[in-house]
């Protein structure tokens, strides 16, 4: 699971995927914020846009459901109500990060731990995007989810969340792969819900800075 990750600079997204980049968005991003992500733009380029963290179905009646939505497992992403209509609809996007966050329960209580590409500057997570009309306001809204795979046998990712517990982490594209994701049918998708090697992530304790008076 990853409900906290660094979206990648403005500069970066510039550099590395030729979008223009968002005016503003938070540093750091938790369900609920909003954060760019990647898209197709119909005509063979890509496009950037801000979205919220936490998929918002478009049947929702608010948005509240995306506090819940936030990651999505591979393993049912095509069947579960909130996911099936972009899953099928092939909405899919890649989320851009400089690192992302989980907790490391080794020492008997919860450590913010830091994980981050070991060879690049960023990792780019793949991700399902969803419209959705706000029916108070009747604006539509962006929102996105992160997708995961099961990773107990993951010599990194296994060291994180609870013992005992299910072992998740986020499906990370290659840069050669990135296009061909972007363009997927739901059938072809599913090949590029892998594991990233653990040998081209590091991990560092990451405690998070107490908060002035």
């Amino acid at each position: 699971m990853c409900a906290n990750f660094l979206p990648l600079s403005p500069a970066l997204l510039r550099r590395h995927f030729g979008v223009a980049p968002p005016a503003s968005y938070p540093a750091e991003a938790w369900p609920g914020y909003r954060a760019p992500i990647v898209r197709a733009d119909g005509s063979g380029g890509w496009k950037c846009r801000l979205a919220r963290f936490g998929l918002i179905p478009h049947w929702a009646r608010d948005g509240a459901i995306g506090r819940k939505t936030y990651n999505a497992r591979s393993e049912t992403v095509g069947e579960r109500p909130s996911f099936k209509h972009a899953w099928r609809r092939g909405q899919y996007c890649l989320v851009p990060m400089a690192a992302f966050f989980e907790p490391s329960w080794e020492s008997g209580k919860a450590e913010r731990w830091r994980i981050a590409p070991a060879d690049a500057e960023y990792l780019a997570v793949a991700g399902l995007w969803e419209r959705w009309t706000n029916p108070q306001t009747r604006q539509p809204e962006l929102s996105f989810t992160l997708l995961t795979v099961n990773a107990d046998a993951h010599s990194l990712m296994r060291r994180f969340h609870r013992p005992r517990s299910e072992k998740r982490m986020i499906v990370v594209i290659p840069p050669e792969e990135r296009a061909a994701w972007l363009h997927a049918t739901a059938d072809y998708a599913r090949s590029f819900l892998l594991p990233y090697p653990a040998e081209r992530l590091a991990a560092a304790p990451s405690p998070r800075q107490p908060v002035a008076d």
